[in-house]
């Protein structure tokens, strides 16, 4: 796999350092809130269960499927619900967790779908920011790591389901996704 990649973005260092000084953030905004984090699968799940670990509060998890890309390298715009959350977040503070923000179609989407379901608060954190893909008005909270343009993969990111098990968030070559 490694043969694939254009060069190593972020190491499983700089990752994880990060993520302790994020669930460290998050500690003590949310004590005593009981918020309820909402993995937005399949990406998010290494990014999600690192921060877990690393979040020293009382909460609880769940989980949303939804699909935007099909198994391209570009989202389709069309947001689709695959998995909804199998709890009820009226009253709770809800903690979307995101592998990479892009073009902010999804999470713009997500946070109009849950706002009608009367949460105490809503708040975005993604593992990775590509602000220069943005269509839609959206920003998180909470961010890693701010990425150029490029196609990155690894750390539960993939393309065509592959690649997520990378240690490490890489730029894949051109030349694999464009064949």
């Amino acid at each position: 796999m490694t043969e694939d990649m254009q060069a190593v973005l972020l190491t499983r260092e700089q990752i994880s350092n990060r993520i302790v000084e994020m669930g460290a953030e998050i500690t003590e905004k949310y004590k005593d809130k009981n918020p309820i984090f909402v993995g937005v699968l399949k990406g998010c799940f290494v990014f999600m269960a690192d921060l877990m670990r690393n979040v020293d509060i009382l909460c609880t998890m769940d989980f949303m499927a939804v699909s935007s890309y099909g198994s391209g390298t570009i989202t389709t715009g069309a947001v689709k619900i695959n998995k909804d959350l199998s709890q009820d977040v009226e009253g709770r503070h809800v903690i979307i967790v995101e592998d990479i923000l892009d073009s902010g179609m999804t999470l713009s989407y997500l946070v109009k779908y849950l706002s009608g379901r009367n949460p105490a608060s809503i708040t975005l954190v993604t593992l990775l920011d590509k602000p220069a893909r943005r269509k839609a008005d959206i920003k998180a909270d909470y961010v890693g790591f701010e990425v150029e343009d490029a196609f990155v993969v690894g750390y539960g990111l993939d393309y065509d389901e592959k690649y997520r098990n990378l240690p490490y968030i890489g730029i894949l070559k051109p030349e694999v996704y464009s064949e």
